[in-house]
């Protein structure tokens, strides 16, 4: 009968929402209703895009031909950037047809999957991992299989670790670095022993390299293609001007990979999107060609916040918080803070822990089973230099 069919599949109804765009919402309703929060939760740049890519945007409006259909693959000019840009940051040569433009970095993770995974296939997932990974491969049919590692190891996961997790269902390791949620960067040996363990058991390999620009003490966030050349014949990258360029709102990412793959990715895109915003794409353009002064700056600005976030987290007893060499985020363990009383309450878990946080601190920050095992809570220190020394101010008076 009718009213016994499923409203909702269970492909679908089985998504969970992004925890972290849940923990910000939440943290900008209670802002809206006069709550002074801050908001430690979204992996959100604080500064404006830089004018000049704000121009060319404005002069793309005015243009007619920015009013239509373009290749659903992206504006050509800007594939050759992304073709330019991945030779320049991943050393990768690549022709402009192997580039797809994509709506933000997401819809570009969410392809990778779909195009590469059938039923049952394994993904061996790095963990601590970004909230939206073990949902893209379930959607595409996929089994995400964790590879945990804790703060005593960096959150860096080792060969040893995945050779134990590869199956014969193992058909692609997802690779990222720098990392979200924690920072952490594969240094150029450890990627290398990595590709190289991937070349020599025929896996794909998808590198999300959305936070390759945001490095510091001097440390570079070398491209697994680069250390493993072999490998690039079976990697997609993805990456997007969000997190570099401030430019979150704008919605540009893409994928670079073999043929095939960009080609039967772009299939998928036709029907499902067709182009991206021809605005965002002049937008794009002048992000990847023109200068990379203020780019440099933001960095520069959450270089210096980086190190007050660690040295003032680790000030608070029961706090141990890796430094992290890339992207903008601390992913402190909090192990030694549950089990113990606070204003009352006894969190046993990070989710509690968090949830105590906002209650009484007025601060917002994502826990640690979002991405993974519970223990830990996410932070980001991509907003205002006042703001967050504030917050911290909050926690160290919570936990003293």
């Amino acid at each position: 009968m009718a009213h016994d069919i499923k409203r909702i599949s269970t492909r679908i109804g089985s998504i969970a929402e992004s925890a972290t765009l849940k923990v910000d919402g939440k943290a900008k309703a209670l802002q809206a209703a006069g709550r002074p929060v801050i908001s430690f939760a979204a992996g959100e740049p604080d500064f404006p895009t830089p004018p000049h890519i704000v121009e060319a945007a404005l002069a793309a409006v005015k243009d007619p031909r920015n009013h239509r259909y373009t290749p659903a693959a992206g504006l050509p000019e800007l594939r050759e950037a992304i073709a330019a840009k991945t030779l320049r940051d991943s050393g990768l040569a690549v022709p402009a047809s192997r580039v797809l433009v994509t709506n933000g970095g997401k819809q570009a993770v969410y392809q990778a999957f779909a195009t590469l995974l059938d039923p049952g296939d394994e993904v061996l997932l790095p963990t601590p991992y970004w909230t939206t990974y073990p949902e893209a491969i379930r959607l595409a049919g996929g089994v995400p299989v964790d590879v945990f590692a804790g703060s005593d190891q960096g959150y860096l996961v080792t060969v040893e670790q995945l050779e134990a997790a590869r199956t014969d269902k193992t058909k692609v390791l997802l690779f990222v670095s720098p990392s979200n949620p924690t920072g952490a960067v594969y240094s150029e040996d450890e990627t290398r022993a990595i590709g190289e363990w991937a070349e020599e058991h025929g896996l794909w390999v998808i590198s999300d390299e959305i936070y390759q620009n945001l490095t510091y003490d001097g440390v570079r966030a070398v491209s697994i293609v680069e250390a493993v050349p072999a490998l690039a014949d079976r990697t997609i990258l993805v990456n997007g001007v969000a997190k570099t360029y401030a430019m979150t709102g704008w919605r540009l990412g893409w994928m670079v990979g073999p043929q095939d793959a960009i080609t039967a990715a772009a299939n998928l895109q036709s029907h499902l999107s067709s182009n991206v915003s021809n605005i965002s794409q002049r937008a794009g353009i002048a992000a990847l060609n023109g200068p990379q002064d203020a780019a440099e700056a933001m960095r520069v600005a959450f270089d210096r916040r980086r190190k007050l976030i660690v040295a003032e987290l680790n000030k608070i007893p029961g706090i141990r918080t890796p430094t992290p060499q890339g992207a903008f985020y601390v992913y402190p363990d909090v192990t030694g803070l549950l089990g113990r009383t606070w204003g009352g309450v006894t969190p046993t878990t990070s989710l509690e822990l968090a949830d105590l946080i906002l209650d009484q601190a007025e601060v917002a920050a994502v826990p640690g089973e979002a991405f993974g095992p519970s223990g830990f809570l996410r932070l980001s220190y991509a907003l205002g230099d006042d703001a967050l020394l504030e917050g911290i101010r909050r926690l160290q008076k919570l936990f003293s």
